[in-house]
């Protein structure tokens, strides 16, 4: 009785009626028949124009924000000379009536002047009377009003004394024709909260650091914050000496260099005021000469000069520019980077660090326009392969994310999102899209919970085709990975939103192929992940009539392809349809490999229907990726075999497609079509099929193939066709039985699977044993058993240790057991056979 029960007369494959293991189960067993499906990441084109928006874009040209613009020192605004840091003086609490004009009927027209003017006192705000319009009769203030006015411009007046003898011990330059004076007061803009001494603008001096008593007792009389104004608008001795000493030459130096035209004498200029700045702790807001400043700044952008351009953006910038101001210089800094040759201007400086700072600090929300062209530049830069990796240590994946983070939760669900924000979100998500590129990245977009953040955006912006395929490119680019193969699935609703931009978008192809890769990345990993996008509602008929369509839309693409064959058309390039397709049913094939949902797959007669419509149309030298994948994907659906299997139904069918790829000449169509017949060769009318095609001389010819995974795809097919005694005589005619022996010999001390499939294969063979055996053949067959199954000789050839448990294993279980079958029975019926030497 030999180990397995069965009789020593019994082929090794026995009909499923028997408890013997199939010739699928046996495969199965040696090498899993039912494979996940790989593919490469979707080719995405590099633009080489750098605009907002590729030219692929869903956004209309109308309702693009423009990418070209010209920029003048008129574009920009002229800054408040106030230091926002500054507390400000409240309003006068009172309003003066003096009669400004008479109207020229009135009787007072040919009257005296008014009163102020006998005083010989007057307020600059009393004469200005266009600002506050003509005053009727009634307004004319009375004598208590009159005398408490009188009174407050003779304070006024004594403050000005005070500050002209304050400043009569300083010394300054003499003023130049066009740039103010060391620490000349700027006329402010005019604004409803002026302090009440803003009519000594003109004033050249400084007041001291030490007030005179009179000073102290008129500064006495004011209120808290007067007082605090007062402060803030006096600025102290060694502010006024860095000024004049450090910052107003060089001002007067950029405006000889610009009479002159001089480029690289103003660039030089501005990094030294740009240094000096710095080092005087004057940047940000805090200096009053800053308007100054910024006018001259914005007046050198009329140079037109992009290594200028830079230097200007990044001192205004460091100014804290806001409004206006801040978006025309995103605006300048983008126009820069639009040229690839500027880049090493972006290298050589650190104004990626201001970029980053504004799309940290500034308000997203206020300035959403600035962000947009802030962003823009960031995008073209992050396609440098330098800076790129620059952008990264900068933290620039958690500055976006954060970014993200403030626009998706800062906003109301019922609220319309704003064309810019959409914009913007575009622009952050290019970025991200290039900074996934890098290795480096993974840690980065884990520990920042990167793709709950793109998740929770894509579903506030689930019918931006735009943001989508943004999203989807750096979901396809991550998904390569099992880490965030493995965060992606535990994402809340990752599945459903996916669906659901396949739904919206499906004739948006380099969207459709990106979100299919990713699902194909998914479901290659575990049958967890496997089983929980099956029960996402309306899974498999989403990807059901993604693959109707787009086979419909490669067939008419075909019919044209033929008509233009002899042009300039290259049919081995993959088309974005036939692209949508391969990974379409990548994630269809990897799914079969759950029992449940292969078992539901493969009695849906839609799903097997499209799957023989590629074979039927599909050459394999059109599109050799999607032949073979339709073909896997057949292999894992007929494993599972059952009467109401649409596979088994179409058995016929099937096998008539699958023949003309057996006569191709690619190997790995030719290697999943074997694996088909390997399952479907189970059936008696298959195996007749082969027999009457002479598919069986094909799959002996492979034998010939010194393919390890070649021999064990044919050797697994004729187990199933030597169950039949009358195919076992033609097989041999084919020279079987010695191609296997030849098989054991090759690849039984690197292979003991294949070697197990083999003596399998034989075993069925020995049944006609006179008839299907030479005396040589039998003494050799003999030889080779009886030395593998020395586990020294066998195990010999092992050389790397790491390795010598698994083969010791494989040996064991996949060989060794039918191998002492197949030898007692060689020993019976050649009991008086010589031994030979083992063959070298």
């Amino acid at each position: 009785m030999n180990p397995s029960g069965t009789r020593s007369s019994d082929p090794f494959y026995v009909p499923k009626t028997s408890v013997q293991k199939t010739s699928a189960e046996i495969i199965n067993e040696a090498r899993n028949s039912l494979r996940t499906l790989r593919t490469q990441r979707p080719f995405t084109p590099r633009n080489d124009q750098r605009r907002l928006f590729d030219p692929s874009s869903s956004r209309t040209p109308a309702s693009r924000p423009p990418s070209s613009f010209s920029l003048h020192a008129s574009s920009f605004e002229s800054p408040d000379s106030r230091p926002v840091s500054g507390t400000r003086l409240c309003p006068l609490p009172h309003k003066p009536k003096f009669p400004l004009s008479p109207k020229p009927d009135d009787d007072a027209a040919h009257s005296k002047p008014v009163q102020a003017k006998k005083i010989g006192v007057c307020h600059p705000r009393f004469c200005k009377a266009g600002s506050h319009g003509n005053l009727s009769e009634h307004e004319i203030p009375s004598k208590a009003e009159m005398n408490q006015q009188i009174s407050e411009d003779l304070q006024l007046d004594l403050k000005v004394n005070l500050e002209r003898d304050f400043a009569s011990s300083f010394k300054f330059n003499p003023e130049p024709h066009h740039i103010p004076t060391g620490r000349t007061k700027i006329p402010a803009q005019e604004s409803p909260c002026i302090s009440s001494n803003t009519h000594n603008r003109e004033s050249k001096g400084r007041p001291s650091s030490c007030p005179s008593r009179a000073a102290s007792d008129y500064m006495g009389s004011k209120s808290v914050s007067e007082l605090e104004a007062t402060a803030n608008e006096i600025e102290t001795e060694q502010e006024a000496m860095f000024w004049n000493k450090k910052i107003f030459p060089i001002l007067q130096d950029l405006e000889s260099a610009q009479q002159e035209k001089n480029v690289e004498d103003i660039c030089q200029l501005c990094v030294k005021l740009h240094t000096e700045l710095a080092s005087g702790n004057m940047l940000g807001k805090r200096s009053k000469e800053r308007v100054v400043l910024l006018k001259t700044l914005f007046k050198l952008v009329e140079m037109d000069c992009d290594k200028l351009g830079l230097i200007l953006a990044k001192l205004i910038l460091a100014l804290k520019v806001s409004g206006k101001n801040l978006l025309n210089t995103c605006k300048l800094i983008f126009k820069i980077s639009r040229s690839e040759n500027n880049d090493c201007l972006f290298q050589s400086d650190n104004i990626v660090d201001s970029l980053l700072e504004i799309l940290q600090n500034e308000d997203v929300h206020a300035n959403s326009e600035a962000f947009l062209y802030c962003m823009g530049a960031v995008k073209f830069l992050s396609g440098n392969t330098l800076i790129v990796n620059e952008l990264l240590k900068k933290q620039c994946v958690e500055i976006l994310l954060q970014l993200i983070k403030k626009v998706t939760c800062s906003r109301n669900p019922s609220e319309i999102i704003s064309s810019c924000i959409s914009h913007l979100l575009v622009q952050v998500t290019a970025t991200l899209r290039n900074l996934a590129d890098l290795s480096m990245s993974r840690s980065k977009f884990l520990e920042s919970n990167a793709l709950s953040e793109l998740c929770a955006m894509l579903e506030q912006h689930v019918w931006d085709k735009d943001i989508c395929t943004n999203v989807s490119r750096i979901f396809s680019k991550l998904s390569s990975y099992n880490d965030f193969c493995l965060a992606l699935a535990n994402c809340s609703r990752s599945f459903t939103l996916l669906l659901s931009v396949l739904n919206k978008h499906s004739e948006k192809q380099d969207l459709v192929v990106r979100i299919a890769f990713t699902l194909g990345n998914l479901t290659a990993k575990s049958n967890q992940t496997r089983e929980q996008f099956y029960n996402e509602q309306g899974s498999i008929k989403t990807l059901l009539r993604l693959l109707q369509t787009y086979c419909e839309l490669d067939i008419k693409s075909t019919k044209s392809k033929v008509t233009e064959i002899k042009k300039t058309v290259d049919l081995k390039k993959n088309t974005e349809t036939e692209d949508v397709l391969i990974k379409v049913i990548r994630v269809l094939a990897n799914l079969c490999i759950h029992p449940a949902v292969g078992t539901d797959l493969a009695t849906n007669q839609d799903c097997i229907a499209l799957l023989m419509q590629i074979l039927e149309y599909k050459s394999i030298d059109e599109c050799e990726e999607l032949v073979i994948n339709a073909v896997a994907t057949i292999n894992n659906l007929s494993y599972y075999q059952h009467d109401t299997s649409a596979i088994t139904c179409k058995r016929l069918e099937i096998s008539k497609l699958l023949l003309k790829l057996l006569l191709c000449n690619n190997m790995d169509g030719i290697l999943e079509t074997v694996r088909v017949f390997g399952n479907l060769s189970r059936y008696d009318d298959v195996r007749d099929f082969m027999m009457k095609n002479n598919v069986y001389k094909f799959i002996v010819a492979l034998l010939d193939a010194k393919q390890q995974e070649v021999c064990f795809s044919a050797s697994g097919v004729l187990v199933n066709l030597t169950v039949d005694h009358s195919n076992r005589a033609v097989l041999k005619e084919e020279a079987g039985v010695e191609k296997m022996i030849d098989c054991l010999r090759d690849f039984s001390p690197f292979d003991w699977q294949l070697a197990g499939l083999v003596c399998k294969a034989l075993w069925n063979f020995s049944e006609d044993f006179e008839s299907s055996y030479e005396a040589e053949e039998s003494r050799t067959l003999q030889h080779l058993l009886e030395s593998f199954l020395d586990e020294q000789i066998a195990l010999g050839c092992v050389i790397n240790g790491d390795l010598m448990e698994y083969h010791r294993s494989c040996w064991k279980m996949e060989f060794q057991p039918v191998a002492l079958q197949l030898l007692e029975r060689l020993k019976r019926h050649h009991s008086d056979l010589e031994p030979l030497p083992f063959p070298v």
